[in-house]
């Protein structure tokens, strides 16, 4: 937290390439590594729409998402971010989705999911418009959240800075 990437809405891929297939990998081992259940992009830098996720023993990516949600039921459940490690608060999200976006050949791809799954989609995407699953808390959570935040160990530590991305011929130099 506190980098001006996760602030920012990332550029639509319009190159795929060998290229994007790298960031694809990266994003995939490291959200792995982690671990978490979904990673994106300006998470590790990368001013580009693009997510990966591993819900369910469902590994996937998803690049230019766009979100649909086939009715207005809601659900409440703990939420956690990569991007805010040791922190998660609970947080009402859609139900169900259906993203519609491409695969890293440039294929169109549907992701249709509820729960985690959706959960996790929307939290990614949100990554993708630069916001943060904290913004989405109700206003007392999210002062917790704030003051949790604060309060992390890694609260004040400096922010690494991407001079230029690791995928030049997409990123922005940050």
């Amino acid at each position: 937290m506190g980098d001006p990437v996760l602030r920012t809405k990332a550029e639509v891929v319009t190159t795929f390439d060998k290229e994007l297939r790298n960031l694809v990998k990266d994003l995939t081992e490291t959200m792995l590594e982690a671990p978490g259940v979904g990673l994106a992009a300006p998470q590790i830098g990368v001013s580009l729409r693009v997510f990966t996720y591993d819900v369910d023993d469902v590994l996937g990516h998803l690049v230019n998402p766009v979100l649909h949600f086939p009715h207005d039921e809601t659900m409440d459940g703990e939420e956690g971010c990569l991007s805010l490690p040791g922190l998660s608060f609970d947080c009402v999200r859609m139900a169900e989705v259906v993203a519609h976006g491409q695969n890293m050949f440039g294929d169109p791809v549907t992701v249709q999911g509820r729960d985690l799954l959706a959960r996790c989609v929307q939290h990614e995407t949100d990554h993708l418009d630069g916001v943060l699953f904290v913004d989405k808390l109700d206003p007392e959570t999210k002062k917790l959240a704030l003051e949790a935040v604060r309060n992390a160990e890694w609260a004040g530590a400096p922010v690494p800075v991407v001079k230029a991305s690791p995928h030049p011929l997409f990123g922005k130099a940050l």
